[in-house]
């Protein structure tokens, strides 16, 4: 197993190892919770949030299957057969966390989380908006972050410190992730004034 990661990375993977996507629900919860949101409002908040991550589960599988691309475990081992040189195969590599049964590219924790960040973003803000989140893949771990974004770095830094994604995967996913968001907020339930 790949051992250049500190302490907090390997924390980092594993709170994100087995956290169900649906994570971002947590989040929105939170934010819901603010004074003086109304209830029509907080529903528009959760509909978008799940229209746009249900919209991003489309493209992940459209994409993986499109892509079929290898994951790190894969590439690792087989690094003799590649074609490229400079590449060795270490045959015993393992990653941190358990290697998902789907094509690598792009990454889903982080088109989903980017997905629903941008939602979010769109509602309060890019700015400070504490946020605290417990894992069941991490008992008694608590993690916190200042804004949506770092929340979404966070997911995103994940995957790579478990050993599961490239970083081309996540940065793509994010991007893929915020578009769809935006699209959501663009065209969907649009607020009535």
């Amino acid at each position: 197993m790949s051992t250049k990661r500190n302490s907090e990375q390997t924390t980092i993977a594993r709170f994100w190892a087995d956290t169900p996507p649906q994570s971002w629900d947590l989040i929105a919860l939170q934010l819901a919770a603010t004074p003086g949101r109304t209830l029509i409002r907080n529903a528009r908040l959760f509909a978008l949030v799940e229209m746009a991550t249900a919209d991003a589960g489309i493209s992940i599988c459209d994409a993986k299957y499109e892509y079929h691309f290898w994951r790190p475990i894969t590439a690792i081992r087989n690094g003799d057969t590649d074609g490229n040189d400079a590449t060795a195969r270490d045959a015993t590599w393992e990653p941190l966390v358990e290697t998902p049964l789907i094509p690598e590219y792009p990454c889903a924790h982080c088109i989903t989380s980017a997905a629903a960040a941008a939602v979010l973003e769109s509602e309060f803000g890019a700015g400070t908006n504490p946020l605290v989140m417990m894992s069941p893949a991490s008992p008694g771990v608590v993690r916190k972050w200042a804004s949506i974004r770092e929340y979404v770095d966070e997911v995103s830094f994940s995957r790579i410190y478990g050993g599961v994604h490239y970083r081309n995967s996540t940065v793509v996913g994010r991007n893929m992730g915020t578009r769809i968001g935006e699209l959501a907020v663009q065209n969907f339930l649009k607020p009535i004034h």
